[in-house]
């Protein structure tokens, strides 16, 4: 079916059970053709929908397999990751970026080891309560870890609704979209449902890039180089390669202002990734 022939059904029908049909048998016939295959995706268990699920946080899903896989042979389970030194966490983290997510995995190992009895809640409300984990990721943890029908959108899903039901539209906000997610959801099957969808978003991606430009949330990345964050990870892979150092000699080593450096130093310190002692700058050893 051509995409003007459903823009048509749609604006004639509205949301019936026909159009429903219609939309779930495109998602599930483009999947069953052209489906991605994941490591994450054949080996489903609570720890390795997490560790996937908080990769894939402002990551490309390629980086993340490569990635993964290597993660998971260090640190096979919430008990491994649990009980080892942040110092290794990093380091198996290094070129993903964002490395508090890294510290958020560890400190939720620790809360499912110490508080959970070692199994990963399956509740959405009780999964935002853990760190690095908003409504979004835990809706999808549960849809994917345990197949239980939840409603969320992410990038690729949202552009998979705009490209369906909202043709010619622009500044379209997900108040919009997610009564259609439920509406259309297979309750039967949502981790497919869901990985379909996403699948079919990352098509679009490629021959439709202006889809996402057309919602409420779009925003335009900003620039990577000599930001803050390219600095703080700048700083922790110096310190996991040298173990200890100075004020001084990291605002020489990587030729950052002295003053930002500081400033940024603090940040480090304050969300637990390094300790300052003194004139002594090193990674967190303590448990956080």
């Amino acid at each position: 079916m051509l995409i003007t022939e459903f823009h048509k059904l749609y604006r004639e029908n509205g949301l019936s059970p026909e159009v429903i049909n219609t939309f779930q048998k495109i998602i599930y016939s483009y999947f069953k053709q052209h489906g991605r295959e994941f490591p994450f995706r054949n080996d489903i268990t609570p720890y390795n929908v997490l560790v996937s699920e908080i990769m894939l946080q402002q990551t490309q899903t390629g980086r993340v397999t490569e990635k993964f896989l290597q993660f998971k042979n260090k640190f096979p389970d919430f008990k491994a990751l649990s009980n080892a030194p942040l110092g290794d966490v990093l380091l198996a983290w290094q070129g993903l970026g964002y490395n508090r997510r890294a510290i958020a995995l560890k400190n939720i190992s620790e809360l499912v080891i110490n508080e959970f009895d070692g199994g990963l809640p399956d509740s959405v409300e009780e999964l935002k309560k853990f760190p690095q984990i908003g409504h979004n990721t835990a809706s999808s943890i549960v849809a994917f870890a345990y197949n239980k029908p939840v409603y969320f959108i992410e990038t690729n899903i949202r552009r998979v609704f705009i490209y369906f039901f909202f043709p010619k539209r622009n500044k379209i906000d997900d108040k919009e979209i997610l009564p259609l997610v439920e509406s259309t959801l297979d309750k039967k099957n949502p981790r497919e449902w869901y990985y379909a969808l996403m699948d079919y978003g990352v098509m679009l991606r490629k021959t439709h890039p202006e889809l996402n430009k057309r919602s409420a949330h779009y925003r335009k990345q900003a620039p990577f180089k000599g930001s803050d964050r390219q600095v703080r990870g700048k700083i922790l892979k110096q310190l996991l390669k040298i173990s200890e150092s100075t004020t001084i000699e990291l605002s020489q080593k990587l030729n950052v202002n002295l003053n930002k450096l500081k400033r940024i130093l603090l940040q480090l310190e304050k969300e637990g990734f390094i300790s300052i002692d003194g004139s002594k700058i090193s990674i967190q050893k303590n448990e956080i």
